[in-house]
């Protein structure tokens, strides 16, 4: 694996150990082992089985976007192991990893490096609409999460709205190609603005966010699960709250720019679980340890399990160290296109 790479990649699991540490003390390591001695384990592959439903969905959405930005010469099988080794770039700092995606795009089927990070731009956006989407009723029972949930929806249309009113995008791209570090790259903003383009498109939108409503909802059973496992009561209350804590600790997540949304989402949801289901504080950080195990950690496991395979392939081998990150954000496709 390339040095630039393996260092954010150990820094964001450095991170998420020292989240794992902090919050086991913070909330009695002891009664935190209690808990994770006396959850119902059996119960785990379900909640895994609802996280690999979450993958699957999102699967057909990255697959689709590809076909949305001309990419009609992929297997999917391929496109499968590209998409699952995007996982552990998630845990990088700032998420910058997640820009090899589209190195990956561009030497796979010649895909233009800026219009490849369109797909991953429209991943994330996708996503948090569907998160907020599965919100939206707990932020109707509990208006105190209303400021951070309309500031954040509001942030995500506007990007969508001005990507489809194309005088406006072109005028605001107009005035960056006049900034003295951003002119140069025009060429390949306008690239990213056409691919921008078409990911969010109404038709297109309203399919990916309803797949990834639905994927996501996934997840929230797999936590409603671990709750249950953990002795929470069943029944359509627990249900709510849980899909609500887990869709709105993701929202959290992604806005802090933390790798993986390390800390933010394991504090929204140990907090949200104490304050909307009245858990312990040993019981919410065990919780929260079983599902970020089964959403975010199984999923960097299934990531890294392709890159020990197909490395060579990723441009992961140290001697690719230059191609993992490409200068000034946009120069890769120049030598690859």
């Amino acid at each position: 694996m390339n040095p630039t790479l393996r260092r954010r990649l150990l820094a964001g699991l450095a991170f998420g150990f020292l989240v794992v540490v902090a919050l086991t003390l913070i909330s009695d390591i002891r009664q935190v082992g209690d808990h994770l001695a006396a959850f119902r384990w059996l119960l785990l592959p379900l909640v895994l089985g609802g996280t690999l439903f979450n993958y699957t969905l999102r699967f057909l959405k990255w697959h689709f976007y590809l076909g949305q930005i001309g990419v009609r010469n992929l297997r999917w099988q391929r496109s499968l192991k590209l998409f699952v080794a995007g996982f552990p770039l998630a845990v990088t700092p700032g998420k910058v990893g997640e820009a090899l995606k589209a190195v990956w795009l561009n030497q796979e089927v010649s895909v233009p490096f800026a219009r490849g990070v369109t797909v991953v731009l429209a991943e994330r956006i996708s996503d948090g609409l569907a998160v907020l989407a599965l919100s939206t009723f707990g932020v109707i029972s509990y208006p105190r999460y209303w400021p951070a949930f309309a500031s954040v929806l509001v942030f995500l249309l506007l990007i969508v709205l001005v990507s489809q009113v194309r005088p406006l995008a072109l005028w605001i791209l107009g005035q960056l190609v006049r900034l003295p570090l951003i002119g140069r790259l025009s060429m390949h903003l306008l690239e990213f603005y056409e691919g921008a383009y078409a990911l969010f498109r109404p038709r297109v939108t309203l399919i990916a966010v309803t797949l990834g409503t639905i994927a996501w909802f996934g997840e929230g059973l797999g936590f409603y699960l671990v709750l249950l496992g953990l002795g929470a009561s069943s029944g359509i209350n627990t249900l709510s709250i849980a899909v609500f804590t887990l869709a709105f600790s993701t929202v959290i997540g992604a806005v802090s720019a933390l790798p993986g949304g390390l800390g933010a989402a394991e504090l929204s949801i140990t907090g949200m679980l104490a304050l909307l289901l009245g858990l312990d504080g040993g019981t919410a950080a065990a919780g929260t340890l079983i599902i970020r195990f089964a959403t975010l950690w199984f999923g960097v496991g299934l990531g890294l399990l392709v890159w020990t395979q197909s490395g060579d392939w990723l441009l992961l081998e140290a001697g690719e160290s230059e191609t993992s990150t490409p200068p000034s954000g946009f120069s890769h496709s120049e030598n690859e296109a």
